[in-house]
């Protein structure tokens, strides 16, 4: 799933808690085709629950934790909820189908399944509304901002979760504003010749990427410190394989610091990354990233063998679309 935005994590990364005083609560999940044995709960203020599978397959605990935002992960993916006192939180999903299926039951839940509606919502949105033209994004924009406000005002939830939503609301119309000059400009970009790099191989020297021409070439920006990036690279590994021998290069460009090189090595080596594995000279104001317009990590990046853009947003090798595309232009 590609996400535009989280209301949630803007709520998250904006606001601290809302309540000072820590309330008992009482949390259990099932999950079924699950990433990892434990959940993990954090907040502000360096709160983190790590809840761990017991025998029956069930993710359980009792905790304290002040009223307010908090994310959760199972190490793949996560989510936004909201805990509120003495609350009795049961949560029911499909790792495969996150956000989908999430589905919240108990005591004091209602604002949490209004996060996981939201962000499906918002996901739509960014499904249906990016494509098209100008006037009518912003005609689609402003109807979901006037439904949005007009759905929360008529619930009957925390009148400080509503005051915090409200806030969020008007973050995301910002964001998504910013997102789809973002995306309108990358499709511009399709057929164009690719901006250029010439940097640092793992494995010795450099590689520019006219080195690469005659093959497509399937570029990954990361980072050691990016969650996200990282969670991708099983999936890149398993493209990597299937299209060993293909007329395809796979490159991943780490964007960390330069005081971080001895990082970037390491991890390559721990994690035994395939591929060309090479080093931005800049981080974030690397040449290359900047002529991409690169605001975030991951992002990916697919030429064909003249070294023109193919997508300068592709698909994330998580996503089955990947290759299908790639079935498409290598058979």
């Amino acid at each position: 799933m590609k996400k535009l935005f989280v209301t949630g994590l803007l709520i998250f990364s904006a606001l601290n808690v809302i309540g000072q005083a820590k309330n008992q609560i009482k949390f259990t999940a099932k999950i079924d085709n699950r990433n990892s044995d434990t959940l993990v709960i954090k907040g502000r203020n360096n709160f983190k629950q790590v809840i761990p599978i017991d025998k029956k397959g069930i993710f359980a605990a009792t905790f304290e934790a002040p009223k307010g935002f908090y994310m959760f992960s199972d190490g793949t993916e996560s989510s936004n909820i909201y805990l509120k006192p003495d609350s009795e939180v049961n949560l029911t999903m499909n790792a495969k189908e996150f956000d989908e299926t999430i589905v919240y039951k108990g005591k004091g839940v209602n604002e949490s399944n209004f996060l996981a509606q939201q962000s499906l919502k918002d996901e739509k949105f960014q499904n249906e509304a990016f494509a098209k033209e100008a006037a009518e994004f912003t005609s689609l924009l402003e109807n979901k901002k006037k439904t949005d406000f007009e759905n929360l005002e008529k619930s009957d939830l925390d009148p400080e979760f509503k005051t915090a939503l409200k806030m969020s609301f008007e973050s995301f119309n910002q964001y998504a504003v910013q997102e789809y000059e973002r995306t309108a400009n990358a499709r511009k970009m399709v057929g164009k010749p690719s901006p250029q790099f010439d940097y640092e191989n793992f494995k010795g020297g450099k590689t520019k990427l006219s080195d690469l021409k005659g093959k497509y070439v399937y570029i990954d920006l990361w980072a050691t410190w990016c969650a996200p990036c990282r969670a991708e690279i099983p999936y890149l590994q398993k493209i990597e394989e299937k299209y060993h021998g293909k007329n395809i290069e796979f490159v991943s460009i780490s964007i960390d610091k330069a005081k971080d090189n001895e990082k970037w090595k390491k991890f390559v080596t721990d994690k035994k990354l395939g591929g060309v594995q090479l080093f931005a000279d800049k981080d974030w104001e690397s040449e290359f990233v900047v002529n991409y317009g690169v605001m975030g990590i991951p992002r990916f990046i697919l030429l064909d063998p003249n070294g023109n853009i193919v997508s300068s947003d592709a698909t994330r090798p998580s996503d089955p679309k990947l290759q299908d595309q790639l079935n498409t232009l290598l058979n």
